[in-house]
């Protein structure tokens, strides 16, 4: 089947998940920011009774942060209002909420999508993935560089904090030309300074940052640990970009995290990954019953929570064996013949 014939197919079958429903939207939206301010308050008031408390309530909610982010995340996509202008002023709002510029996150993020899976277009809006052909050709200071890296300590604490705390403020990687997402960048910064203003001259900043930042904490951790879990399993797909194929890189290259329905719920159906990558014109809501009704889309790897933890492990593609491996596999994949005939 032709790339047009198989572009058109999934059209047909996804084709009446497209688009928002307006009451469903303005529900959901009112409804999780209704609930994350008022844990927030609860947080405040919970420091006079023990800051124990305090950061118990911090998961629930770092959780509805996560699910704002989410509908950040699909008002980039075009997907939660039908019109662009309404869905930018949400998503920068709440993009001041998770630290993300809007405009700049919105078009990392679709370089993610148009180029997922795809080994010749790699590093940029994704987790850093070496083949095990590049890991083995370098020096043993830049391999012990990139072990580091892949540690979870990195992948899922320090590097989320960096990533959102200092690199988001300036991300010195992008084009200069790139002026709309610069602005966007700036004009978060300047909301951020706001927020801190107004908080050190009502609550006191001290009060304000012994909330904030277990919640920032929790919820960049959790949010990077459910992006990576998406992309980075076994048997995940990349290919060179001659072979590489938007649709095989999306059904076969996101994975289906099958999380308990309250956490599925609160991650705003992240977890139905594949049916968002064939296509980001469905909105969180409208995937689950996408999903049941399209056969074709049970064919993707299910992975579970546990299944997850265990992925933290891997770091490297063995591009013969099609699969992402451990660095402690790195011999035994050189027993098979990783390298050769590539």
């Amino acid at each position: 089947m032709s790339t047009q014939d198989t572009a058109r197919r999934w059209n047909e079958l996804l084709a009446p998940y497209y688009g928002p429903d307006r009451r469903r939207s303005i529900t959901q939206l009112a409804l999780t920011a209704t609930i994350f301010a008022g844990l927030w308050f609860t947080m405040l008031w919970s420091l006079r009774v023990g800051y124990w408390l305090t950061l118990l309530l911090a998961f629930p909610t770092a959780g509805f942060l996560m699910r704002l982010f989410i509908i950040q995340h699909d008002c980039g996509h075009g997907s939660f209002f039908k019109s662009q202008r309404v869905a930018n002023a949400v998503g920068f709002v709440i993009g001041v909420l998770t630290l993300t510029p809007y405009h700049y996150w919105r078009k990392t993020h679709a370089y993610h999508h148009a180029h997922s899976g795809d080994l010749d277009f790699r590093g940029f809006g994704d987790i850093d993935t070496m083949t095990l052909r590049e890991y083995l050709a370098l020096p043993k200071n830049r391999r012990l560089a990139y072990r580091v890296y892949r540690s979870p300590l990195i992948l899922f604490l320090i590097g989320p904090l960096f990533h959102f705390i200092i690199k988001h403020r300036y991300p010195w990687d992008i084009p200069r030309s790139w002026t709309r997402e610069w602005r966007s960048i700036w004009w978060t910064n300047v909301a951020l300074v706001s927020v801190l203003v107004v908080a050190w001259l009502t609550i006191g900043l001290g009060p304000f940052l012994l909330i904030q930042i277990p919640v920032t904490v929790f919820s960049a951790s959790l949010g990077v640990w459910l992006f990576y879990v998406q992309h980075q399993y076994e048997t995940t797909y990349w290919y060179d970009h001659p072979q590489w194929d938007y649709f095989e890189a999306g059904l076969h290259g996101s994975s289906h995290l099958a999380l308990p329905k309250p956490l599925q719920w609160l991650t705003g159906n992240i977890g139905l990954h594949h049916v968002h990558h064939l296509s980001a014109r469905i909105p969180n809501y409208k995937l689950p019953a996408c999903l049941a009704a399209t056969p074709e889309l049970q064919t993707a790897t299910r992975i579970t929570m546990v299944d997850g933890i265990k992925t933290m492990a891997l770091a490297l593609w063995d591009e013969k064996h099609k699969e992402l491996i451990r660095f402690k596999d790195v011999p035994l994949a050189l027993e098979r013949g990783a390298l050769e005939g590539i």
